[in-house]
């Protein structure tokens, strides 16, 4: 059985991965950071978590999973992305109020819980921040869809996801109008600071890059991120 902390660094491995769009490797420094620990404690864990093959490393070199090491990260990604869900949908958490706790219930070993949580659920693909949710396969959908600051000017979005997890960020998210599914129109930027005026149901506000780079958006003809009905869709140009 793996340790919470062993299960912490695999989920953030295989975040890291998704994040970047490759699985070329982690270096120890950008772990240290994603975690918030000192690169000695990564380097010491990692000696223990290779001694049980779930990464391939040496020092000073790329961190890679192997098939159980992956396999088991994906694991506690889908028990965390299926609590958030049942606590937003079952029982009325707001999406700024769940990562803390499915922290907590990610590391609940049983898995027939979890697959009677899936399918109480009825099969969910998408967490309350628009993240895929793995199946029981650990086959996981990355649908298209760009980051708001990636979007031209005069050009309308649905929102389909966040990258910025913390309570400040959704909760400031939520109070300009900024919801999964919503629509959000890129009204100006400003070249010199890009600063951006965005209108959402909420009316227009003027926000920073900060918030541009950390919300996904997709084409109004597309649902989540596929299915696009536009046969020029200017997202996927």
């Amino acid at each position: 059985m793996l340790s919470f902390t062993e299960e912490n660094y695999l989920k953030a491995l295989v975040q890291i991965g998704f994040n970047a769009g490759s699985e070329s490797g982690v270096g120890t420094n950008e772990l240290a950071i994603y975690l918030n620990v000192k690169p000695a404690s990564v380097n010491d864990m990692l000696k223990k978590m290779r001694s049980k093959e779930l990464v391939s490393y040496e020092k000073y070199g790329k961190i890679t999973l192997t098939d159980k090491g992956k396999k088991g990260g994906v694991e506690v990604i889908r028990k965390h992305r299926l609590w958030e869900t049942f606590l937003v949908e079952k029982l009325r958490f707001s999406w700024d109020e769940v990562h803390e706790i499915a922290e907590q219930l990610e590391h609940i070993q049983s898995a027939k819980l979890v697959e009677r949580i899936d399918e109480f659920l009825d099969y969910p693909r998408f967490d309350p921040h628009g993240d895929a949710i793995p199946d029981k396969n650990g086959e996981i959908l990355i649908p298209f869809r760009k980051l708001l600051n990636e979007v031209a000017a005069e050009t309308s979005c649905r929102v389909v996801g966040v990258k910025e997890n913390s309570v400040e960020f959704l909760q400031y998210a939520e109070r300009i109008g900024t919801v999964i599914g919503g629509q959000i129109d890129v009204v100006r930027r400003e070249d010199y600071d890009g600063l951006t005026v965005v209108r959402t149901s909420n009316g227009e506000a003027t926000v920073s890059d900060k918030f541009t780079s950390n919300v996904y958006v997709v084409c109004m003809q597309c649902t989540l991120g596929k299915n696009c009905a536009g046969q020029q869709c200017e997202f996927k140009k």
